[in-house]
């Protein structure tokens, strides 16, 4: 649709300064408002089957019955709208809903900022300040409790068949507890996803009230009640319990331990000065072309630094049983388990949303806020790199599972 140059000269009359046409009384409000109307107005008209100021057709008994007015909150601050009325009340407008107080996407935008780790206090200031909105936290709250419907129905979606790989890691929130009242530290799984076409997927988000073997059978049999059937490597970081899980719910998976974690626990050891040449000594067991060889580099590793770090080569020995599968796969596919750059930065997106809370309130609210941070981490890219060198070999090493 075009507008022609004498209406926009017709409507431009009078408007001298900027407030004219974008004040809280200037014409783009005043267009707005008056569109809406119109728009309403003729809603109605094709609800009742006549026009306004007409007779209504025989044996409609429905007439018009004046307005009723609204007042909208959205960008331009609060709206007065009047919206048409009919005698009987089954007038429903589309444009604006009944019951409805907000436009401009103003759910959109609270959502948003909840999502940037704002607090309600937080949100209620911005839109007054910006939009000079005054919003109740009750508005808020219920506005943001409506994203839990989203998170369910997120959390039991179906899932493919099979994922080649499933990367499985935790970060710590601090969550008030339902029964003692006292904030504790609380662990937050999450699941990374590849897919047989490279796509990663986040799978859901756990807060775990008991680790444990129990725990982590729990999460690996809600996999399974979403269709999951086959995990063909499942990289984790080594808690207790969390291997026997896997293969108990998927026998045939390769449970990998994250080298990442492993190394970056074996630095913790270590005095500063240290740390780059006991990195580069750790690089040659994970890096080593076959198990031998990396056992190898591991006992040469030890005689060099068990006299200063004597902790660092048992715990690479009591984790070497879900270590050493990483020396089969090919370069292509070690790439994609040792780089864990998807992980950590969606680990980085949700730390981003969280750092701004002391704490939570409940589990609740730290899962709305970490939801939101996941669904702003899937926006981005989400193909693995290099994808296609590594697919030809999952379907060489794994056969009849992949290509199923």
């Amino acid at each position: 649709m075009t507008i022609s140059k004498e209406l926009l000269d017709e409507l431009l009359k009078g408007c001298e300064r900027p407030e004219d046409l974008l004040g809280d009384t200037g014409l783009m409000k005043e267009l707005r408002i008056r569109l809406m109307e119109r728009m309403l107005g003729a809603e109605l008209t094709a609800h009742l089957g006549y026009e306004e100021g007409k007779d209504a057709p025989p044996g409609q008994p429905n007439r018009r019955n004046g307005t009723a007015s609204k007042r909208l909150k959205g960008q331009d601050g609060e709206v007065p709208i009047s919206v048409p009325r009919d005698r009987d009340g089954s007038f429903e407008p589309e444009l604006i809903k009944k019951g409805q107080t907000r436009i401009d996407g103003m759910d959109d935008k609270i959502i948003g900022l909840y999502a940037a780790g704002l607090t309600v206090r937080d949100i209620r200031a911005h839109l007054e300040d910006v939009y000079g909105l005054q919003v109740s936290p009750d508005l808020i709250s219920r506005v943001t409790g409506a994203v839990l419907d989203e998170v369910r129905e997120w959390q039991s979606r179906a899932l493919d068949r099979m994922y080649p790989i499933v990367i499985f890691d935790a970060l710590r929130v601090k969550i008030r507890d339902a029964d003692s009242r006292m904030v504790k530290n609380k662990a937050v799984y999450v699941a990374l996803g590849v897919s047989r076409d490279g796509v990663r997927e986040v799978l859901g988000l756990w807060i775990a009230e008991n680790e444990g073997a129990k725990f982590w059978l729990s999460v690996m049999n809600e996999l399974k009640n979403r269709r999951v059937q086959d995990i063909l490597i499942a990289v984790v970081d080594g808690l207790k319990g969390f291997p026997e899980a896997i293969t108990a719910a998927f026998p045939e998976a390769t449970v990998q331990t994250c080298i990442v974690h492993l190394v970056r626990h074996s630095l913790n050891f270590c005095a500063w000065k240290d740390r780059k040449a006991v990195a580069a000594d750790l690089r040659l067991i994970y890096g080593a072309a076959t198990a031998d060889q990396a056992a190898a580099e591991l006992d040469a590793f030890e005689e060099k630094w068990a006299g200063k770090y004597a902790s660092i080569a048992p715990a690479w020995r009591r984790a070497w049983q879900e270590v050493i599968p990483f020396f089969a796969f090919d370069p292509a596919i070690r790439k994609i388990i040792y780089t864990t750059n998807a992980i950590e930065s969606l680990n980085r997106v949700i730390r981003k949303s969280i750092k701004t809370r002391g704490s939570f309130p409940t589990e609740e609210a730290a899962t709305k806020l970490i939801y939101l941070a996941i669904r702003n981490f899937e926006k981005g890219g989400r193909n693995v790199r290099e994808w296609f060198a590594a697919r030809n070999q999952f379907a060489i090493m794994f056969d009849e599972r992949f290509n199923a």
